[in-house]
């Protein structure tokens, strides 16, 4: 059970530091490039489907993704119940 709670904490990270990290685009070809790619095929598989369920938010030109918040307050429920 440790191991599950572990894993459930570190994706949380995962999906934080891809938060973070999409607020600076990557320059194709670069390491960070490489690095974002990624943490985005950890998440997407996860992220993507919640996404298309939610619709963004406007917050004046720009639209704000409210997929990660809400995967992160599931994961944190999820943990809760099984740790």
């Amino acid at each position: 059970m440790q191991i599950i709670c572990a894993l459930l904490w570190a994706y949380q990270i995962v999906i934080f530091v891809r938060i973070i990290m999409s607020w600076i685009p990557p320059t194709p070809g670069t390491t960070y490039a490489q690095i974002f790619e990624f943490f985005d095929a950890l998440t997407e598989p996860v992220l993507g489907p919640v996404r298309r369920m939610l619709p963004g938010v406007r917050m004046g030109v720009a639209m704000l993704d409210l997929s990660p918040i809400v995967v992160i307050i599931g994961l944190i429920i999820l943990q809760r119940a099984l740790c």
